[in-house]
């Protein structure tokens, strides 16, 4: 593909949310509610993995009225916790990695959620994707959040070539402008929901169609 006229993609991508006037998601939602509180965005982020948007906003409300704070969730059980977050994806080991995270809280950081990506990444159940997006709502440090739509997507238009998303986020970090770091999460994720599936994307109906490859695109809609 010639020069990727990322300007042009992404104005067509906000254009396109805006009409479809979807709700954010769900860790988006948490983060403005709790005014970008590191810690409520902490928690959702870890709950949001493996798991649909409406029951990530419904588990992490019940636990954050209950532990707001790192000081909170560490006085109640492991058991409390997992019922609290239920029916969340994997919710036993969420609940694990949360209360391990508020001791390592509380025991280094003095109750507050640190605002660096290695150490982010030491927590536990922490990987680059959550830690990038506690980065941009948490800490409003550009930071790009790859998912797996991101990484799809990314490939799919021919924008790049990789083979995993930690990989694809270290090439956008070089190519894609940093004034659309923040974005580029919240645009595709919805778009790869709704439009640019996995399998059988609805090619017919993308609006980013004149940027777009199609690489690897066998079938469509």
């Amino acid at each position: 593909m010639n020069k990727i006229e990322w300007n042009k993609i992404f104005i067509v991508l906000e254009k396109w949310r805006e009409n479809l006037c979807a709700e954010d998601p769900s860790v988006n939602t948490v983060a403005e509610h709790y005014r970008h509180d590191p810690w409520a965005v902490l928690v959702s982020t870890i709950l949001s993995l493996r798991t649909k948007d409406d029951v990530t906003l419904a588990a992490s409300k019940r636990l954050l009225e209950k532990a707001g704070s790192p000081e909170d969730l560490h006085i109640i059980s492991e058991k409390t916790i997992e019922k609290l977050i239920y029916p969340a994806g994997f919710y036993r080991n969420k609940a694990a990695s949360l209360k391990k995270i508020a001791a390592i809280l509380l025991e280094q950081y003095n109750g507050n959620v640190p605002s660096s990506m290695e150490e982010l990444l030491a927590l536990p159940g922490v990987g680059r994707k959550t830690a990038n997006l506690v980065l941009n709502e948490a800490f409003d440090t550009a930071a790009i959040c790859v998912d797996i739509h991101v990484h799809r997507i990314s490939n799919r238009c021919g924008w790049l070539v990789s083979k995993t998303p930690e990989e694809t986020e270290m090439i956008l970090r070089e190519i894609l402008p940093r004034k659309y770091w923040k974005r580029i999460n919240y645009l595709l994720v919805l778009y790869g929901q709704k439009l640019c599936r996995p399998l059988s994307p609805f090619c017919s109906r993308c609006v980013i169609g004149n940027y777009c490859a199609r690489c690897c695109v066998e079938r469509s809609r």
